[in-house]
């Protein structure tokens, strides 16, 4: 086949879903390795390159600058073939998973693709399948959607929105606790079995199961149970809010500072669930092996799903739409989908905090951690018990990394800078869970209003403007 139609053929061929924004992830491959292993592959990539750059000269004449960014060889010290602008080079269609993502490789790390080829980008935002994640998890919950809804949703989850009417019928709203606490007992003996930690359901489970990451915060979510602990330790408690904090993820093997996290989550969970000052007022517990079929029972026994990353680093998520969908309230960052979620939902019922993309990006180069401690109580509180070692008294120095990490001004999670906003919106949420009618009121409206997150819609968009395949009807 001469090029040109190979190549005509390539790249009406492919379409490049990109999943994440993150650096690490996007695969540079050194020209040396390329060339020892696959030689004849580099040779290729070097025509396709060429071929590439002679349509951005042609665009932008004489920009030697933007010929050096768009180039999918990397030049330097060591030359890298860059396997994402490969991929951008040869497919017809680019799309992020979420609407934000989406529009920060427009704007930010595709840019100069997104000039030369507009027409290519577009958003197609995740979605879950609720044949799992509601329906198999969930069999109560759904049982009690379909007794009065219909069972519609199964394949059209949009019919959840009929829900929204019985968020206001007290009858219904009594079912949907009942239903809600039987779902926390089930998780609660799986906590108890595998963490020998015991839940009491009455309490608020807050929740976060993801992977162990500095960017979705996992610290962030420990600090402020520190910040817990050190209340109940100074006798400040009234008008407190029970709560079980469950925290679950793998790190990747060579990622310390994740392993350290995990660590200090286990050291924390120690000290506050032996306390008897403690008691049942604050419960931690990290779950081992955090898995799928872990998550069929976490998910619908949440009160809280914790979605707290870092604004702009989480292309999507789709924990958060697997919580939405089973009636837990989100507080949450605007990141990712949760920017969608809480569109549909409303802010009424959901609890945000935290910088904007925006916000993190301007605070690049001023970002000034010792300051944030100094003038908030509180963190400074933590930090303090922290830096003392109160947390690993046998173990000296072993959370180091992690106080230079907060602390540091170059930290690009903006931990410090989050702190008190989410502190804030924790003790809002803490309130809000005592007027349990609102609560449970709050946990329809986000079961109802999840239809949009179906892996149905993700698939019928991906079809409708990438894959152009004409449906085959199903006999049942």
């Amino acid at each position: 086949m001469s090029w040109d139609d190979a190549w005509a053929i390539t790249s009406s061929t492919m379409a490049y879903t990109n999943h994440t924004l993150l650096p690490e992830a996007l695969e540079r491959w050194p020209v040396r390795m390329f060339k020892q292993l696959l030689p004849r592959l580099l040779e290729i990539i070097y025509e396709i390159n060429a071929r590439f750059l002679g349509e951005v000269a042609q665009r932008w004449p004489g920009d030697t600058d933007r010929l050096a960014r768009m180039s999918i060889i990397e030049e330097g010290g060591e030359p890298q073939v860059r396997m994402a602008y490969l991929a951008i080079v040869g497919s017809y269609s680019i799309n992020g998973v979420a609407q934000l993502h989406s529009d920060l490789l427009m704007g930010g790390l595709f840019h100069d693709f997104y000039e030369l080829w507009p027409h290519k980008f577009n958003n197609k935002t995740n979605g879950v399948t609720q044949r799992r994640w509601l329906a198999w998890c969930n069999p109560d919950q759904s049982q009690l959607i379909s007794d009065n809804i219909g069972d519609a949703w199964v394949t059209e989850l949009e019919h959840l929105q009929k829900l929204k009417p019985y968020a206001k019928k007290a009858a219904f709203r009594k079912k949907w606790h009942k239903v809600k606490q039987a779902n926390k007992q089930r998780l609660a003996n799986l906590v108890e079995a595998e963490c020998g930690v015991v839940f009491k359901p009455e309490a608020m489970f807050d929740v976060q199961v993801k992977r162990i990451h500095e960017y979705k915060r996992q610290l962030l979510n420990i600090l402020h149970v520190i910040h817990l602990y050190d209340r109940i330790k100074r006798g400040d408690t009234a008008n407190w809010t029970p709560r079980c904090v469950l925290i679950g993820g793998k790190a990747a093997p060579g990622y310390a500072i994740a392993k350290s996290i995990i660590k200090l989550i286990n050291n924390v969970a120690f000290m506050v669930n032996n306390d008897p000052e403690v008691g049942d007022l604050l419960k931690v517990a990290f779950l081992p092996n955090y898995r799928v079929t872990a998550m069929e029972l976490i998910c619908p026994g949440t009160d809280l799903s914790e979605q707290i990353s870092t604004a702009g680093k989480e292309a999507s998520g789709t924990g958060n739409m697997k919580f939405m969908m089973n009636g837990a309230v989100t507080i949450g960052t605007l990141d990712g989908a949760n920017i969608e979620i809480r569109e549909e939902v409303g802010d009424e019922n959901f609890f945000l905090f935290g910088m904007t993309a925006e916000e993190v990006a301007q605070a690049r180069g001023h970002y000034d951690p010792a300051a944030i401690i100094a003038a908030d109580e509180d963190l400074n509180r933590v930090m303090k018990l922290l830096r003392c070692g109160h947390f690993n008294q046998f173990e000296q120095g072993l959370f180091e990394n992690i106080i230079h990490s907060i602390c540091n001004p170059h930290d690009p999670w903006l931990v410090a800078a989050d702190f008190r906003e989410f502190i804030d919106a924790q003790q809002r949420a803490a309130e809000a869970y005592q007027d349990q009618d609102r609560w449970v009121e709050m946990s329809i409206m986000n079961a109802a209003c999840s239809g949009k997150f179906s892996t149905d819609r993700t698939m019928r968009e991906y079809n409708r403007d990438i894959w152009k395949l004409t449906p085959v009807a199903v006999e049942k």
